[in-house]
């Protein structure tokens, strides 16, 4: 069994260990839904945004100590979920390219515009990474970089070159 297949289920694995503690049986239901929606946006991919924010919810049980006292810890979260899914991205790289494709629509089931959804998905990583982060998890651009670790200058300067590109492709007047 591959790793990808053998962590994403371990958090219903340890259902017991979260069950056993209430606080962290409320924090999953608060924020597994939402960092879902955020991964699977900014990778495309419903299916890898659910392993990935399982991957990550598996961590944060194993770190619960240390993750029970985050203010954003859906900052946390999205970033280790993205850094799992980005092990996946170079692992099997040639595989994941073909469903990267912008006219691949699987993440709209939980956003209302499709123009918008092609639009950030035609978007670089990076640039769909902060913008998701920013904008869909509510992130301010401290946050972002803290969560991303990165300078709130990266943050910036990325948010606006996708605002840009975005703002192009979407036809917004100048």
């Amino acid at each position: 069994m591959s790793s990808v297949g053998r962590n994403a289920g371990l958090v219903d694995g340890k259902r017991a260990a979260v069950t056993a503690d209430p606080e962290f049986a409320l924090f999953y239901e608060q924020w597994r839904p939402q960092v879902r929606r955020g991964l699977a946006l900014t990778l495309g991919d419903v299916g890898l945004a659910d392993e990935a924010v399982d991957e990550a919810m598996t961590r944060a049980l194993a770190s619960w100590d240390k993750i029970r006292h985050y203010d954003r810890p859906d900052g946390w979260l999205y970033r280790v979920g993205l850094n799992w899914a980005r092990g996946v991205f170079r692992k099997r790289r040639y595989e994941l390219l073909a469903d990267l494709e912008p006219t691949h629509h699987r993440t709209q089931d939980h956003l209302p515009d499709p123009d918008l959804i092609e639009a950030v998905a035609r978007l670089s990583l990076k640039l769909r990474t902060v913008v998701v982060a920013r904008y869909y998890l509510d992130l301010s651009t401290s946050e972002v970089a803290e969560a991303l670790e990165v300078p709130e200058g990266t943050v910036k300067s990325r948010l606006s070159r996708a605002l840009q590109k975005l703002a192009r492709d979407l036809g917004a007047p100048e």
